[in-house]
């Protein structure tokens, strides 16, 4: 097995009155995409931010291929910000060569414009690019100096469906060049397709982690059935069933779709509006953290 590229070590980091992460320890394998999920205000970000080398942790530490962060780490890291402010009245092209000035090595110009899908914007003045041109382009920026990891702090946040799939596919040729992506997002969908290796994080510690479909044997049965809740009569309720009743609909788990079925029809449940489906990461986001408004 090869040795991890970051290693995070009972990280702590304390703000007066709030402990913001709470002795927090995974490693990163080299080559994969591991996703750091949590509910507003869990603490990822603050963990995101200490391993980017932003932060300074109150205790614990990160290490970059047994190393603490230092010179090394911060000639081979990209970074991806949630908000980036370019400089106004340059090109594409130009923003890109004047960040790839900023290395002693990286990639090539064109090299970057080709990945990113920019070649065609290339010409363009950074204040008339849209959302998703925009960050294709701070992607492209993160990837000037040819980094062996890549942090993506919500990346599609405000992007199209149509772009953050366009999105989607740039990360997974990214990945398929052996580069190691530590990602962070409030989509689910984006975590399930991408993300080799997830940890949730939560109150400041982590409360999951794996692989998403391991996870997701480990906490659900093997399908889940749901209703809208005006479909389900309140007698039914109280049947022998793994239910959450929801102000919209009922959600029932089980290993054993056909009695459960018996069991709905003997009860007099319709099932004209039933949707069966496999339980997905946002279900297992919602088991862990609960379905509580966060501020």
């Amino acid at each position: 097995m090869s040795a991890p590229i970051l290693e995070v070590r009972n990280l702590v980091k304390h703000y007066p009155g709030v402990t913001a992460v709470d002795g927090i320890s995974f490693s990163v394998a080299p080559g994969i995409c591991f996703g750091l999920l949590g509910p507003n205000g869990a603490g990822k970000t603050t963990t995101i931010e200490i391993m980017e080398g932003i932060l300074t942790a109150s205790a614990g530490e990160v290490r970059y291929c047994g190393e603490p962060l230092g010179e090394r780490f911060r000639e081979q890291a990209g970074i991806l910000f949630q908000a980036t402010a370019l400089q106004n009245f340059l090109t594409v092209r130009q923003s890109l060569s004047m960040f790839r000035g900023l290395y002693a090595r990286g990639r090539d110009i064109d090299e970057l414009l080709k990945l990113c899908s920019l070649e065609a914007l290339a010409g363009r003045d950074n204040r008339k690019l849209s959302g998703g041109q925009l960050q294709r382009l701070l992607l492209a920026i993160a990837l000037v100096n040819d980094p062996a990891v890549l942090f993506l702090d919500e990346p599609t946040t405000g992007l199209d469906p149509q772009a953050r799939r366009n999105f989607w596919s740039l990360i997974r040729s990214i990945k398929a060049q052996r580069k190691t992506i530590i990602l962070t997002t409030h989509y689910m969908q984006e975590a399930e397709l991408l993300c080799d290796e997830i940890a949730i994080v939560d109150h400041g510690r982590i409360i999951a982690q794996g692989a998403p479909a391991t996870l997701l044997r480990q906490h659900f049965a093997a399908v889940l059935l749901e209703l809208p809740r005006t479909d389900f009569p309140a007698a039914a309720r109280s049947l022998p069933l793994q239910m959450i009743d929801s102000e919209e609909r009922v959600e029932i788990t089980t290993d054993d779709l056909d009695a459960t079925l018996r069991t709905l029809l003997g009860a007099g449940v319709p099932l004209r509006n039933l949707r069966i489906r496999p339980a997905n990461l946002e279900d297992l986001f919602l088991e862990l953290t609960g379905r509580e408004l966060r501020a």
